[in-house]
């Protein structure tokens, strides 16, 4: 999938059931980020950005964040186990992710990181979940503790990723997870 705007130009693929990680977004701990997110996902996933970093790396974020949820969407199995949780310890970082791939977008965000001048603007990371919802119709609590930024946000994504991969995966039995019997 590609998406074209003033701002960005984003490329991705994604498989659901592994393969080569390659991130490429311009902005060096954000790639970090995806592809620890992918790696813990089980995911297949190439990402290849442009933007206009010279402003800041907001909209190459949040348009990465836009991407990955359109293809995540369309890439999630019908019969799919629809709900996942992780943990997930990073020193003194604790993280916890609940997902829920059941087609209804929402966001509950409850994570105080701090500041990491000069390097990634930690509030992208709000953005990018956010965004990451809405296009691929997830509800997504994330809760993180600690007090070391970096760990923190790495402890977040992989806690993600791990959740993604207990939601996305197929289910076993038959039918749809939702007793309307549909998603």
């Amino acid at each position: 999938m590609t998406r074209k705007t003033y701002e960005t130009e984003i490329t991705a693929e994604l498989s659901l059931t592994g393969g080569e990680i390659v991130i490429d977004t311009g902005v060096k701990f954000f790639d970090h980020m995806l592809t620890a997110m992918a790696f813990h996902a089980g995911w297949g996933l190439t990402v290849k950005a442009e933007g206009d970093l010279e402003v800041d790396a907001h909209h190459t974020v949040e348009d990465v964040g836009i991407v990955l949820g359109q293809i995540l969407v369309e890439a999630l199995p019908e019969n799919r186990a629809r709900f996942g949780h992780a943990y997930v310890p990073m020193d003194e970082a604790l993280a916890f992710t609940a997902a829920d791939a059941g087609g209804r977008a929402f966001l509950r965000y409850d994570a105080p990181i701090p500041d990491m001048p000069g390097i990634y603007d930690t509030v992208l990371t709000k953005e990018f979940f956010r965004a990451l919802c809405r296009n691929a119709q997830l509800t997504l609590h994330l809760r993180v503790e600690g007090d070391n930024a970096h760990h923190m946000t790495e402890a977040l994504f992989k806690s993600t990723g791990a959740a993604l991969r207990q939601a996305c995966a197929p289910r076993t039995g038959v039918g749809v997870a939702s007793t309307k019997g549909v998603l």
